[in-house]
């Protein structure tokens, strides 16, 4: 199912913002990990400091609404819509889902719940990344097959 007319691709290809993105989106999943191990080590007792666990997925949703900001600048460039363009409209709904989970952890921070709530919300948070970044994968699968069908067809997408 490809999202990209051909004319689209060469967008895409030469859009400073694809490389933005593929630059910024192997550092989130380093943070990712990172996190997710600091929020692991808490949570079996073998980290003491909470804070780190906060640390982290401050970090990482920083490189979330990064990622998706850059990628509405990408959007508006190849499709003309800021964001939820319907070629990628499962996307943003992943990554809009995610922020949410991600500053709801920071919301239930200041309203004082317990660290296990938290941690379990962490948990969340890194969940929903972990889908997200799922689809992104599967799409971005999707649409190499396709581009190499349109190169074997003898189109130009560079």
């Amino acid at each position: 199912m490809p999202r990209y007319t051909p004319e689209q691709l060469r967008k895409r290809n030469n859009s400073v913002w694809t490389t933005v993105q593929l630059v910024l989106a192997p550092i989130q999943f380093v943070v990712f990990i990172v996190g997710v191990i600091l929020t692991f080590m808490y949570y079996n007792g073998s980290l003491e400091n909470f804070s780190l666990v906060t640390w982290a997925l401050l970090i990482k949703t920083i490189f979330l609404v990064v990622l998706f900001v850059t990628g509405a600048f990408f959007e508006k460039e190849i499709f003309d819509i800021w964001v939820y363009s319907p070629e990628f409209l499962w996307e943003d709904i992943g990554s809009t889902v995610a922020t949410i989970v991600h500053f709801l952890y920071f919301v239930l921070a200041y309203l004082g719940f317990s660290q296990e709530a938290l941690i379990w919300t962490a948990f969340a948070a890194y969940f929903t990344y972990v889908v997200n970044a799922a689809q992104y994968l599967v799409r971005i699968y999707l649409e190499k097959q396709n581009e190499k069908r349109l190169k074997s067809q003898g189109i130009q997408v560079v």
